[in-house]
């Protein structure tokens, strides 16, 4: 089968497009026939070896030869174990606690590691769906349930994870502040944003605003200035953001709920988690994936040079 793959850490010109064995499932997996797959911030972490933490499983080298986690195909094989799937079905998920694969003609994956596809979306816009909407739903609901009529911000909410969480929290009955550059702002007003903030012309944790939540994938800022602008009982939520960030936020976790009544919280990613209600989401309209480009399996490495700009509207989608 064909696949991109990569031998050492480095820019998108060390991804090569080649012909590998095309594996076969364990008794508890399944062949997927990859139609599609999406490009997220682990994928350009990894790819670089950037931060040095991302080399816990692969210090010289990387481990995972061939990218891409989210994914949406069908199911050509099932192991013996296998009882959710069969061949012919369509599904997506997320593999990367599962080895990663997706830039591939074919990936196998555990039978956990998927759901079935809605039948309402593409395989492109199921591709999109699983990292990104995952850490939506989590940074929403995780650390405390949003409530109806409350005021989130969500920075960076152009993006991959930004555009679902924007969706999501209007779908909740939330009041919705999405900030991101001048050019993201017309998508985020057409997915239901009540308010947008251009953050090259105007700083939100400065204009007097106070919300209930603000939900962070950009995380550029000191942990006091996201406090600054939470109501009484609010909580910032950060995911990602550099190592420097996150201890900051880890050291000052404790005092600012004693001194501030706030709460600081700290996104830990669990793949798939909840993916079956996402799907619900889509099947019923509230929420839909935003594609910026598109690329077939041999421009990986051109996809990966302008996710790295960082100007990405949504996802960025592999076609296989």
């Amino acid at each position: 089968m064909r696949a991109i793959v990569y031998q050492k850490y480095g820019s998108p010109d060390v991804l090569e497009l080649q012909e590998v064995e095309k594996p076969t499932p364990k008794d508890d997996e399944v062949l997927v026939k990859v139609h599609a797959a999406s490009i997220n911030s682990w994928d350009w972490d990894l790819l670089r070896g950037k931060p040095w933490i991302i080399r816990i499983e692969g210090l010289i080298k990387p481990k995972h030869k061939i990218l891409g986690a989210d994914v949406g195909g069908q199911v050509e094989v099932v192991g013996k174990n296998v009882t959710r799937f069969q061949p012919g079905n369509e599904v997506f998920g997320d593999l990367c606690e599962c080895g990663w694969g997706g830039f591939a003609e074919y990936v196998c994956a555990p039978e956990k590691a998927l759901v079935l596809k809605p039948m309402n979306l593409s395989f492109k816009e199921a591709a999109a769906v699983p990292e990104a909407a995952v850490l939506a739903l989590q940074g929403l609901q995780d650390k405390r349930k949003l409530q109806p009529g409350q005021k989130v911000l969500i920075n960076g909410a152009g993006g991959g994870v930004g555009t679902f969480a924007v969706q999501m929290a209007r779908s909740f009955g939330a009041e919705v502040t999405g900030v991101d550059s001048t050019e993201k702002l017309e998508i985020l007003r057409s997915l239901g944003a009540d308010h947008v903030i251009d953050y090259t012309r105007e700083d939100f944790t400065k204009n007097g605003q106070r919300y209930d939540l603000i939900l962070d994938v950009v995380v550029n800022r000191s942990t006091f200035n996201y406090t600054r602008a939470l109501n009484s009982k609010g909580i910032f939520v950060m995911i990602g953001g550099s190592l420097a960030r996150v201890a900051q936020a880890m050291i000052l976790k404790p005092w600012i709920s004693r001194s501030e009544d706030k709460k600081v919280g700290i996104l830990a990613h669990k793949p798939n988690k909840d993916l079956n209600f996402i799907k619900e989401l889509l099947e019923d309209g509230k929420v839909r994936s935003v594609i910026d480009r598109t690329y077939p399996l041999d421009k990986v490495p051109e996809a990966l040079r302008y996710f790295g700009e960082g100007q990405v509207q949504g996802k960025v989608i592999i076609t296989i």
